[in-house]
């Protein structure tokens, strides 16, 4: 039996003063990628030197102007990186290098040695601030866990003095979600006063969910509680930093930004230690599906998760939100045919917004296209098959047809599996295009009669075609083509038929422009019905191989 007594409930905060359920996001953060450190130090195989460098400058494309590079003075991999972003001039000049440390001066002393030559820095320090850790991990009381922090701070001001350029201070209460609300104030306030940041020099201070520990609502009240008890608040950036450990930091993340957060730390797709850090991309999509400037360059989602790939040597999963291979992909029919509507009345209509049904936002924004929206499998319906013959090849099947050659796909799919669009493509000639035997049509000539005396008829036509191999014409007469030909089947073949319905339209643009037929057939005699489809630069001619496609289906011409 799960032994779930095991466990017990954390903590929540009494705070029914809360005012973070009726706010909105109405803006970006500051946003502060910490790839390069947080997400690098939880990958299988690191990044080296080069992928790092390479990270680091899309990082910049992006428009991350917060990056935090590494544990400098832990680790000679990560001074050297530091350095090689120095000495070869890549950092940009309105892009903030971030480096972390803990509070000690030997560490201290490394890290300011590594920064050595770079105009703007943020010096991140922390220490463990939590009930769990304070016990089991440090065994200190609550008054020797802040002088590490005060100690620290200290450090970080009497050097930065002497520093050339501009330092801002980052203090982070490492598990900030198992630490009492009141300590937590204690010690970042005690770290505010030894700093005495400004409002126009303010400080960094970055509550973590280290470890996601309850739901996401109890991490707002923490972040909407220490925000209205700062001291100074204007002289504060109120950062957070979620992890994901129960699966819910992204509403965590955008519950704490309508909680008063202002800065957001993360990773691309969430990598990180365990389930990982919050995804930024995850978060900035979100914004931009609300018509809210995400503030990055986001536009192109499958290079970020070409670099992503290369460098981390993860996969991103095909279910991810926005970036995975399926999340604009429908198998269902239901869902394939209210998408194949929605993108119609978009056009039909001219809307100015994005509003199509289970497709929150529109794919090619973010350098997706339609191809894979729309998959086919024994799942699928009508809806999705006629939707990729629209939208790949130009076929705009009659809502009659869609039916019976979504049958023909269904048991396709019902055999191997997915369908691909070339196969779809290909069952249609099969059974449409290529529908020449017995009978083909060959050419046919038409006449206007309709200025003649006494004319019952408009139209004579001739028309050459081919009888199991054997060339033969008739002649007929009837008002228009369709009619005249219907009827010269009639008296010269014996075969009795009646046209349905009859849809047209253009293929392509330009002076080679095709056009497709699409002619809706009833065998008069024994009552069966069936399509047939033409196409040709000759609407008439294209006309009048949809008729004989259909002949041919019901075997008439046998």
């Amino acid at each position: 039996m799960l032994n779930y007594k095991r466990y017990k409930r954390n903590p929540i905060i009494y705070y029914p003063e809360r005012e973070w359920p009726n706010k909105e996001i109405e803006k970006a953060p500051l946003w502060c990628s910490v790839d390069l450190r947080d997400g690098n130090q939880a990958l299988i195989d690191p990044m080296v030197v080069e992928e790092k460098m390479e990270m680091f400058q899309m990082l910049t494309e992006m428009g991350f102007k917060e990056i935090e590079i590494g544990f400098p003075a832990a680790s000679q991999i990560e001074f050297d990186f530091l350095r090689q972003l120095v000495d070869r001039k890549i950092i940009p000049e309105d892009v903030r290098v971030q480096v972390l440390t803990q509070c000690r001066e030997e560490l201290i002393d490394r890290t300011f040695e590594s920064i050595e030559g770079i105009p703007k820095v943020i010096l991140h320090i922390y220490n463990s601030t939590s009930t769990l850790q304070r016990d089991v991990v440090f065994g200190m009381e609550r008054e020797e866990i802040k002088k590490i922090a005060v100690d620290g701070a200290k450090m970080v001001k009497e050097r930065a003095k002497k520093f050339p350029g501009e330092i801002t201070l980052q203090y982070s209460p490492e598990s900030f979600t198992g630490t009492e609300l009141d300590f937590a104030l204690d010690i970042c306030t005690a770290v505010e006063d030894v700093w005495e940041p400004t409002r126009e020099r303010p400080m960094i201070i970055n509550l973590p969910a280290t470890v996601e520990m309850t739901t996401p609502n109890v991490y707002a009240d923490q972040i909407e509680w220490m925000h209205k008890h700062f001291k100074n608040r204007d002289s504060i950036i109120l950062s957070v930093h979620p992890h994901n450990d129960r699966g819910t930091g992204i509403a965590a993340t955008e519950l704490a930004l309508m909680a008063g957060a202002q800065r957001v730390e993360g990773t691309l797709f969430g990598n990180g230690e365990r389930t990982g850090n919050i995804d930024i991309l995850n978060v900035a999509y979100n914004m931009f599906s609300q018509g809210i400037n995400p503030e990055l360059k986001i536009e192109d989602v499958n290079k970020i998760v070409e670099v992503y790939e290369r460098c981390c040597k993860m996969k991103v999963d095909p279910r991810h939100p926005y970036a995975g291979k399926l999340v604009f992909t429908a198998f269902s029919g239901s869902h394939q045919d209210a998408i194949n509507k929605g993108v119609k009345a978009m056009s039909e209509r001219g809307r100015k917004h994005w509003e199509v049904p289970y497709l929150p936002i529109d794919p090619a924004d973010i350098g997706r296209d339609y191809e894979p929206i729309v998959r086919i499998n024994s799942q699928s319906g009508k809806g999705g098959v006629a939707f990729i013959m629209d939208t790949y090849f130009g076929f705009k099947l009659p809502k009659g047809m869609h039916k019976e050659f979504a049958n023909m796909i269904q048991e396709m799919s019902e055999r191997q599996g997915e369908v691909t669009p070339e196969q779809i493509m290909g069952k249609f000639k099969e059974n449409y295009l290529d529908q020449k035997e017995p009978l083909h049509f060959r050419r046919m000539k038409v006449d206007d009669m309709s200025g003649e005396r006494d004319a019952k008829f408009d139209t004579h036509v001739k028309v050459r075609y081919t009888d199991h191999g054997i060339e033969k014409v008739f002649e007929a007469v009837g008002n228009g083509p369709i009619d005249a030909v219907q009827r010269g089947m009639k008296e010269v073949l014996g075969i009795q038929i009646k046209v349905l319905d009859y849809e047209e339209h253009a293929l392509q643009g330009g002076s080679n422009a095709q056009a497709a037929a699409y002619i809706h057939l009833l065998d008069v005699d024994d009552g069966r019905v069936t399509y047939g489809v033409g196409i040709s630069s000759n609407i008439t001619r294209a006309s009048m191989r949809a008729i004989f496609s259909a002949v041919n289906r019901l075997g008439l011409g046998k």
